[in-house]
């Protein structure tokens, strides 16, 4: 009986054990073609894992814009506002960006009001949903950065 199923099973096994080189081979190649070290263009070619996505219609992403007055106010409640009395004030997120890690990170770009000055922030979020939790890892002034 397990010779039987030894002549049915090994043809397999070696047609596997072939073909597998090849795949990896193609895959390595795919993945090379692929890389060109640039965010992911619309339809998710050339997307990798981990990699960050731009949020579309940022303004009117109400999840975004919520993110970006919590950050404010997480900002304000930390102490980190350089007037000390009104603190800043939410106006809008501009941009943003979404990265799949434990959780969804958000990297966004804040404006907000601070006496008679606008000024724009760099915040990110983590917002893990089955906990439900979110939590600001930064808020730093706005660098100036091409294409942001």
């Amino acid at each position: 009986m397990a010779s039987k199923l030894y002549y049915a099973v090994a043809p397999l096994v070696l047609v596997l054990l072939l073909l597998a080189p090849l795949s990896s081979a193609r895959l390595a190649a795919a993945a090379a073609a692929d890389d060109d070290g640039q965010w992911p263009a619309g339809g998710g070619r050339g997307r990798k894992v981990g990699g960050r996505t731009d949020v579309e219609d940022v303004e009117g992403n109400r999840e975004v814009q919520e993110l970006g007055l919590f950050c404010v106010v997480e900002h304000n409640r930390r102490g980190g506002s350089a007037t000390r009395g009104r603190g800043l004030v939410f106006s809008r997120v501009v941009a943003a960006q979404t990265q799949v890690v434990s959780g969804i990170k958000y990297y966004l770009r804040i404006a907000a009001q601070e006496a008679d000055d606008e000024l724009v922030f760099d915040a990110v979020v983590v917002v893990k949903a089955w906990v439900p939790s979110r939590e600001m890892v930064s808020f730093v002034p706005a660098a100036e950065l091409p294409g942001y």
